[in-house]
């Protein structure tokens, strides 16, 4: 028997890297609802009392970028001056220009020119059948926590909670099938005054027995904020930049990342649509039971449509060839940045959304790329 373990974390809304995919995502969401063909690519960096916006747009309609940061900011619950940021009163900077014509040329579509890639990059997609939603269990069960994290404090449920916390979840697999939970790392936010023992008792009852307790034995070791206390949080405690969780936002390190994020990038960029075209890609084959695990890569230049490699991993666990795995994918599935996005209906603004707990595994209708709609045509064609 092959005994180990894996670990995958995750972190809450009020993190303040996530505080910058969400308010990237935002004035996306802004851009994109007004006028659909948008060229979007916001960064965000927010410090003690600040945020800063910087990026290259090129839109037909007007956002008050201000205003889109500010609502963001309350959403997520930064309202209140002792939290030390707060969405009344922080700075907004803003540095947006348009998008470079060279690039333009390439990408936007003419009589004489299919639109092509947004950028070069390499994209993966990865599904397995660990559990219902086809994700890997360790970040799976580390949405969970950090998700129940929001919800308690969102529904007063812990009044001590505050926006920013952590996740982190270590399942011990034997021959590559989860058994248990070994080790489950909770780090909360909190109100001052709430005394450690208090928290702790409150977090495994509340927080992690809910979610975790089907996995969880005897064995099973509880970190509660670890260092005993955390009241100073957000990005007082932390400085928080656009795209630096994306192992969060995919799939908890199982699997290979091609390093580039999401969040601010409208669906030309195939950072975005291809990532989510093959997670779509992945998510089928398992579904239809051609394979208990799948890694497929997506590869663009900028400027071309076609993919210049496609490749396809099922780790020997793939019920059919992979040459034949490789002719289903182009025979069903769109891999030109135009066809993905019409296929996807990605022109929309649903993005905001998608900048916690994760892209993927996520059971919602405007997440187009997580439907198992090609399960029967790819059962068929495939024999099995």
């Amino acid at each position: 028997m092959e005994k180990y373990f894996f670990t995958s974390e995750s972190v809450t809304e009020g993190h303040p890297d996530k505080v910058c995919d969400q308010v990237s995502d935002a004035i996306l969401d802004a851009m994109i609802k007004d006028d659909p063909d948008s060229r979007v690519a916001i960064e965000c960096l927010t410090k003690t009392g600040y945020i800063m916006v910087a990026g290259e747009v090129t839109t037909k309609t007007y956002v008050d970028i201000q205003q889109v940061v500010r609502n963001a900011l309350k959403e997520v619950g930064y309202d209140k001056p002792e939290y030390g940021f707060d969405y009344k009163t922080c700075g907004v900077l803003t540095s947006i220009s348009e998008q470079s014509p060279d690039i333009a040329q390439g990408v936007d579509e003419t009589k004489e020119h299919e639109q092509g890639a947004g950028d070069q990059g390499i994209m993966f997609g990865y599904a397995c059948n660990e559990t219902p939603e086809l994700m890997p269990l360790p970040i799976m069960l580390a949405h969970k926590l950090t998700m129940k994290l929001a919800e308690a404090r969102k529904k007063k449920e812990l009044k001590f909670l505050r926006p920013d916390g952590k996740s982190q979840v270590t399942v011990e697999y034997h021959d590559g099938k989860p058994v248990r939970v070994d080790a489950i790392v909770v780090s909360t936010h909190h109100e001052p005054g709430v005394g450690i023992e208090e928290l702790r008792k409150n977090i495994i009852e509340k927080i992690i027995k809910p979610v975790c307790e089907k996995w969880i034995d005897s064995e099973t070791k509880f970190y509660i904020n670890p260092t005993g206390k955390f009241v100073i949080g957000g990005p007082v405690a932390d400085t928080g930049v656009t795209g630096r969780k994306i192992i969060v936002d995919t799939y908890g390190g199982v699997g290979s990342h091609g390093g580039g994020c999401f969040s601010g990038k409208d669906p030309s960029k195939v950072d975005r649509s291809a990532s989510y075209m093959a997670r779509y890609i992945a998510k089928n084959i398992v579904a239809a039971g051609l394979a208990d695990k799948c890694e497929v890569q997506i590869v663009y230049v900028i400027g071309v449509a076609e993919p210049v490699s496609l490749l396809v991993n099922t780790f020997r666990t793939g019920k059919i060839d992979n040459d034949k795995l490789l002719e289903l994918i182009k025979k069903h599935f769109p891999l030109k940045p135009a066809e993905m996005i019409k296929y996807l209906n990605l022109k929309r603004p649903i993005f905001k959304k998608t900048a916690c707990y994760g892209h993927f595994g996520r059971q919602d209708p405007d997440f187009t790329w997580e439907k198992t709609d090609k399960v029967e045509v790819l059962k068929k064609e495939a024999g099995v």
